[in-house]
């Protein structure tokens, strides 16, 4: 890999004081470290950040995240941003976890069956977005896979806890830009489940420096306009 401290080293000094210095010590705008790492891996996959992905990935899971969280991330990501842009992170997973010793696959999380997923899903849409969620699976097809695979796929497994899997999903949705609407929803999900505004500003915070200001800006407004509602 290119040494960057030899080839752009002023764009290093400056890049990592902010990093390091302002955003990861600004007062009141710092997360525990399980939480920090979780949002700037599903920010990575957001953004399509390959190569800090593999940078950051190591630090990660020696910062406390276990290997299976990792895996829930990448897995999760595929209903957010499509398959053909998770694969490539989760060959670089496989690669790190192997490198590190650790046999995969990994202990399964699966807690539903191809019968009750479509069940299972609407009632963790229900707990994340209310009541009203049980039957929304019922307007059309898209909205039955929606119920089915995002929730009943994934939300469902273990792993992660729905606050967690709130969280990651918010940090897709922001890191890839465009899905303002969806952002917006999620953010009151996130709140709905104690994620309150002041902890997803949080949130943004920590991950500005990988996605930018105008995708953190954003951001910040749809927590704002979720506050709201």
């Amino acid at each position: 890999m290119m040494d960057y401290r030899e080839t752009d080293p002023e764009f290093v000094e400056r890049a990592e004081h902010f990093i390091l210095e302002e955003v990861l010590k600004e007062p009141g705008q710092n997360l525990p470290d399980e939480i920090r790492y979780l949002a700037i891996l599903a920010t990575l996959l957001g953004c399509q950040g390959k190569e800090i992905y593999q940078e950051i990935l190591p630090r990660a899971l020696d910062g406390g995240l276990t290997s299976v969280m990792v895996k829930e991330v990448v897995y999760q990501a595929v209903d957010y941003l499509g398959i053909g842009r998770v694969m490539p992170f989760l060959t670089i997973t496989n690669d790190v976890l192997t490198a590190r010793g650790i046999s995969l696959p990994l202990p399964a999380q699966a807690v539903t069956t191809l019968e009750d997923r479509l069940e299972k899903g609407a009632e963790a849409q229900a707990e994340i977005f209310g009541e009203h969620m049980k039957e929304a699976w019922k307007a059309g097809h898209i909205n039955r896979w929606l119920a089915a695979n995002c929730f009943g796929d994934y939300y469902t497994r273990g792993g992660l806890d729905l606050k967690q899997r709130e969280l990651i999903t918010f940090c897709f949705l922001a890191a890839q830009g465009g899905c303002e609407p969806q952002l917006t929803a999620h953010a009151k999900g996130n709140m709905n489940l104690g994620n309150d505004k002041e902890f997803l500003i949080r949130v943004v915070s920590q991950c500005l420096p990988y996605i930018g200001y105008p995708r953190s800006l954003n951001a910040i407004n749809c927590v704002k306009k979720a506050a709201e509602t």
